[in-house]
């Protein structure tokens, strides 16, 4: 099953089935995870900054190829209600832009 790190949540370590979206495995895993639109793509604060393992996510979705269009979200950057896994191990991190308030970012 592939394994999501986000690094600056203290390393959290998250699993992601098959045909999941990342936000759902966070959500899962009780992780609190900004997504102003409810998940539904809408918007960009979802997004997480994929600094390894790029090629184990599926294919940008319509949506996110819409907002990569638009200059919303940079090559290295995915949403999380929009993307899932298919393989191996990212490390990725949280944009400084979209932290939740209530949360210890290392």
């Amino acid at each position: 099953m592939p394994k999501l790190t986000v690094q600056n949540l203290a390393n959290k370590e998250v699993f992601v089935r098959q045909g999941q979206t990342v936000l759902k495995a966070l959500q899962e895993e009780g992780q609190d995870w900004m997504h102003a639109c409810g998940g539904k793509g809408r918007c960009t604060t979802c997004r997480i900054i994929v600094l390894q393992g790029m090629e184990h996510f599926a294919p940008l979705t319509a949506c996110e190829l819409k907002y990569r269009e638009k200059g919303r979200i940079e090559d290295n950057e995915r949403q999380t209600c929009q993307c899932t896994m298919v393989s191996g191990e990212a490390v990725v991190k949280v944009p400084e832009q979209t932290k939740l308030p209530h949360l210890n970012y290392s």
